[in-house]
């Protein structure tokens, strides 16, 4: 077993990496930015290398520093996580040629399924249905032809990553030019690649992906699927497991899973992995993508089937076997997991970073929270302004969803503005009740809602607080702005948010 693991990332994933490493008896490194300096992943490890200022390409995306500061603090491997480097095959081979154990997938599995284009024929070889796309990356010519041969609408989607950076709709031939050219943009500065390639647009899919785990000794299972339709911008905010859909669908757990474990074993795969699916309108499914990292929505999967994934990704990279074989898998209740932003979701979701001035984390039954956050940090401006997720579990969905919304009015963060208020108009939604759910959910049922109005009481103590601050600038004879007319209903909006 590995005595050291550098953790090459930030935030929430680093500190739930750095929780299991400990309870393997295993030595942190943490790696931070200058914005990051004080962060909580840094104050948790047992030791920490500064690998450059705030932008990623200046710090969590240089390999050469952070393969540096593994050799010279002493670690015997490199746990990834999600995002930056993850899914890179360069830093994987990197990570070999150093002696340093990549806490992954094989360099060849990542360059098979990392690229969506390449994934994409490793699945059809393997017998996946896969949407109709394009085999390789297209350019302006290729991306016409291929939408005048398969009709409008279609997707734009970078060829490397995920999180829906550089991915575009295009509903007509005169929007082509400039969404390849935003998609390409975008991928770029977020992948280092400005590759694109297309796919038919299916509409109102839904989103479920299948966890996958292999050793390296060829034996390999299933963990069973995630809902993650509840999107944003392409990028999953809500996530359930099982599946509301599959859970009522006779042997489609199954099929899903099979069609998975044929699609990594074709590429030679190990370690932990997520084959994702769209599934249309009439539960037909067709292959999507492979995640080759630990997903940020594995939470749930562990809370229902009640294994550690990072521990056995540890193991695994330290030669193990499974401990169990896909008989001994079970599923048990219902869990739920909610993104927790610093972001406006009632102003096209802008970030919104800054100083957290109070928190208070929500406990009991069921609750778990893994962030990376405390009271008096700053929200950074460089990064994703995830700042935690919270995940819950009951014994059915029904159960999950009152505790989930008992957990969000618990659930306090002062000083910025969060979707925790958000969440609670979702789950309150009767479609998403009846989980009648499909990836543009969000942009269909709330484009046009509003923030939660304040309950009254709210209105009179932001009205009496108003009236003092004027009263105060008043003796001290200080100037001061009108305040604003929708003041009161600013101040309850916050609350309802927090």
């Amino acid at each position: 077993m590995f005595r050291k693991v550098l953790i090459a990332n930030r935030g929430e994933i680093a500190v739930r990496v750095m929780r299991t490493l400990r309870e393997m008896g295993i030595g942190t490194v943490a790696v931070y930015s200058d914005p990051d300096r004080t962060a909580l992943h840094v104050r948790m490890a047992d030791e920490a290398a500064h690998v450059g200022p705030g932008p990623s390409s200046e710090s969590y995306l240089r390999m050469d520093r952070i393969i540096e500061a593994a050799k010279r603090f002493g670690a015997d491997a490199i746990h990834p996580g999600y995002g930056f480097l993850s899914e890179n095959a360069d830093f994987a081979e990197a990570c070999e040629d150093a002696g340093i154990v990549f806490i992954g997938p094989s360099v060849a599995a990542i360059r098979a399924m990392g690229s969506k284009t390449a994934a994409r024929k490793t699945a059809m070889a393997a017998g996946a249905p896969v949407v109709p796309g394009t085999a390789e990356p297209v350019g302006v010519e290729g991306l016409r032809a291929f939408a005048r041969e398969h009709g409008f609408p279609v997707l734009l989607k970078a060829v490397a990553g995920g999180g829906g950076k550089g991915m575009r709709r295009v509903d007509c031939e005169a929007d082509l030019e400039s969404a390849l050219r935003d998609a390409a943009s975008e991928a770029e500065r977020a992948f280092s690649s400005a590759e694109v390639y297309v796919e038919k647009l299916i509409e109102r899919p839904r989103h479920i992906e299948v966890q996958i785990l292999g050793d390296r000794h060829g034996n390999m299972v299933h963990l069973g699927e995630r809902e993650c339709s509840i999107q944003r911008r392409h990028q999953k905010v809500i996530e359930e497991c099982p599946s509301p859909l599959v859970e009522a669908t006779p042997g489609m757990r199954e099929a899903m899973g099979q069609a998975a474990i044929r699609a990594a074993q074709a590429a030679g795969y190990y370690n932990a992995g997520t084959v994702e699916f769209l599934v249309d309108q009439d539960s037909r499914y067709y292959f999507l993508e492979m995640n080759t990292r630990l997903q940020v929505e594995h939470p749930v999967t562990e809370l229902v089937t009640g294994v550690d994934l990072v521990r056995l990704q540890v193991e695994i990279a330290a030669g193990a076997r499974l401990p169990f074989t896909q008989e001994q898998v079970a599923w048990r209740g219902s869990a739920v997991e909610c993104r927790v932003y610093a972001e406006d979701p009632y102003n096209d979701f802008l970030p919104y970073p800054g100083l957290i001035t109070r928190l208070r984390r929500p406990s009991g039954p069921g609750i778990r929270l893994d962030d990376g956050v405390y009271r008096g940090w700053v929200v950074p401006m460089e990064y994703d302004p995830l700042l935690a997720k919270l995940a819950v579990w009951g014994e059915t969905r029904e159960l999950a969803i009152e505790r989930m919304l008992r957990a969000l009015g618990e659930f306090d963060v002062a000083g910025i503005r969060t979707n925790l208020g958000f969440f609670r108009q979702i789950l309150e939604e009767p479609q998403f009740r009846a989980g009648k759910l499909h990836t543009g959910y969000i942009e269909e049922v709330f484009g046009k809602r509003c923030a939660p109005e304040p309950p009254a009481e709210y209105a009179v103590v932001a009205a009496l607080v108003a009236a003092l601050h004027t009263a105060a600038g008043k003796s001290a004879a200080v100037p001061t702005a009108a305040p604003a007319a929708s003041a009161w209903r600013e101040s309850g909006r916050s609350e309802r948010l927090r």
